[in-house]
């Protein structure tokens, strides 16, 4: 009888282990605002301090080519379906609401899911909860009230308003480690947008000139504040990362960071021993290129370095590989990301030859839309321009015809092929002037929203 009875709480255990090996990780993805490859300390960067950003990386894996969009609401919208822009942005500062997201997968596939941070994905009080996500604490959601010093945020939708000091991401940080307490004996999956390092530079409560009483949305303080605003988001990280530990769930945790776009114009930083300007906005690697940062304890080796070329619609079929297999089950049929699951776990996997981009900044506003494809040597854009990316990386000069070496003329085929698998991509519908119940409210709305 002893004997049937330890049997019996034996194969209680490996059902236990098995059910939770088959749920999958807890998933964390971290999204900077406006925040450049160049300033990460782990990268190269000389400017800012990063310790827990270079600690994860450190005790993980760190990728040397994770390329987004150049603004902030095209790479959302790629992070959150998987889909490069061409098939599915309308306009800034809008997500399609007949869009399947990340959260949506997840949460079929039983997680519990919540989003914190900065929004800016289309006003409707039930946004959040319509594109998957259980719980929400958001910026910009319903309104676009402060962001930083005395803040207004939208819990559930309930908007709420900060007047004695408080300051943004701290709250913001409170919500993240609340959601991720109350669901540690499940998996769960955090999504946080943060709402730093985005301008108005200023300070923050550890800075030595802290004083919520005249900051206001708009006021830009001194570039200086950039470097505080920084030396803040690593360490709502690492409180973050602390938690986690301090829960017993970090081992299984996956934890991602990266950034939505490069750093802002106005932002000159230290990188590599020279100087290196932001480039917020433009195709260029200094647009495109951000930091990625995975920490898996139970998967990643400690120290990992990979220089795969990255795109930010990679993330969702990666971290939905990482639930497992119920999860993958609910992948949309169609999506353009390539999981680099096999990477985390040290293994080759698939990397990519080339990445694809169909930039358009305002759409509706702005009809200049670029497209373009690159390797780690060459870039080519829809029009025929071609650089050479190792001379001239930030594209001075396009290479003339009879300046193009073989090598190159390789390369330029190559890519040329790439960008005539997206030559009829675009949905006639997404297009100005095509009426589509998803497209959003006013220009006046649109104007106001974060840039």
């Amino acid at each position: 009888m002893r004997i049937k009875i330890i049997l019996a709480l034996f194969l209680s255990l490996v059902a236990l282990a098995a059910d939770a090996l088959a749920s999958g990780p807890n998933i964390v993805l971290i999204l900077g605002d406006d925040f450049g490859y160049e300033c990460v300390t782990a990268n190269g960067g000389q400017s800012y301090q990063t310790p827990n950003l270079d600690r994860l990386a450190a005790g993980g894996m760190r990728f040397e080519q994770c390329h987004v969009q150049p603004l902030c609401t095209p790479t959302r919208v790629q992070l959150m379906t998987g889909m490069y822009n061409v098939r599915n942005y309308v306009n800034f500062g809008t997500l399609r609401r007949t869009e399947t997201t990340f959260a949506h997968v997840l949460k079929k596939a039983g997680y519990a899911t919540g989003i914190c941070g900065k929004w800016q994905l289309g006003r409707e009080v039930d946004s959040p909860k319509h594109f998957g996500f259980d719980e929400s604490c958001l910026w910009q959601q319903t309104r676009r009230p402060p962001r930083y010093a005395n803040p207004g945020l939208e819990y559930n939708g309930v908007e709420k308003d900060f007047t004695n000091g408080e300051y943004g991401p701290k709250l913001l940080n409170e919500f993240a480690i609340d959601f991720v307490t109350r669901h540690k004996d499940h998996p769960f999956f955090l999504y946080y947008p943060m709402t730093l390092t985005h301008d108005p530079f200023q300070p923050t409560p550890d800075s030595a000139d802290w004083d919520p009483r005249a900051m206001g949305e708009q006021v830009n303080r001194a570039e200086k504040h950039f470097a505080d605003m920084t030396t803040y988001m690593d360490k709502m990280i690492g409180e973050l990362d602390k938690k986690l530990g301090e829960l017993g769930i970090r081992d299984n945790t996956l934890l991602i960071f990266l950034g939505d776009n490069g750093t802002g114009t106005g932002v000159t930083s230290k990188f590599q021993n020279a100087n290196y300007k932001g480039g917020k906005g433009t195709t260029t690697q200094r647009g495109t290129h951000v930091p990625l940062i995975a920490s898996w304890p139970a998967v990643i080796k400690a120290g990992q370095v990979n220089s795969d070329l990255i795109s930010s619609v990679d993330v969702l079929p990666t971290i939905v590989a990482a639930a497992g297999t119920t999860a993958e089950k609910n992948l949309p049929e169609k999506i353009d990301g390539v999981s680099f699951l096999s990477q985390l776990r040290g293994e080759k996997g698939s990397p990519r030859e080339w990445l694809y981009h169909w930039y358009s900044p305002r759409q509706n506003d702005n009809l200049t839309v670029k497209e373009f494809a690159f390797d780690r040597e060459y870039k080519l854009y829809r029009n025929g321009d071609l650089y050479d990316l190792k001379a001239d990386p930030n594209e001075k000069q396009a290479l003339a015809a009879a300046d193009q070496s073989a090598a190159a003329k390789t390369a330029s085929a190559k890519l040329q092929k790439a960008l005539e698998q997206f030559a009829a991509a675009r949905p006639a519908e997404l297009e100005p002037g095509e009426k589509s119940s998803a497209t959003p409210a006013k220009t006046k709305q649109k104007k106001k929203q974060d840039k």
